[in-house]
């Protein structure tokens, strides 16, 4: 008659990508950049958090939705900057701290 569901079915957490944007000489931080990634994200319906990092030098971390492509992002930030530099950092990360990596680690607490 009725299938029962599980708490643990209905709800599942959502897995995130992380990614670094960096660049040898141009300023990334105070220049709008996160503004911009997550205007761009709004505007092409991509699913996505930005962050400055806090912990790393000159570094704006975005997330995206695990197996989700990040060629779309790392394009536009290409359009700003000419060869700004986006590298995958970390694999489904459950609730992401953007600012502080290690903040992620669980076996922290």
């Amino acid at each position: 008659m009725y299938k029962q569901f599980s708490l643990s079915t209905l709800y599942m957490i959502l897995q995130w990508d992380i990614f670094e944007i960096s660049h040898e000489s141009a300023t990334l931080h105070g220049v709008m950049l996160r503004g911009r990634v997550r205007k761009f994200s709004i505007e092409n319906n991509i699913t996505c958090l930005v962050e400055n990092a806090s912990d790393k030098e000159n570094v704006v971390r975005f997330a995206i939705l695990t197996d989700s492509s990040s060629e779309e992002i790392s394009n536009f930030v290409n359009t700003l900057l000419p060869n700004i530099h986006v590298e995958k950092i970390l694999k489904s990360v459950e609730n992401p701290i953007l600012s502080k990596l290690k903040v992620n680690d669980t076996s922290r607490y």
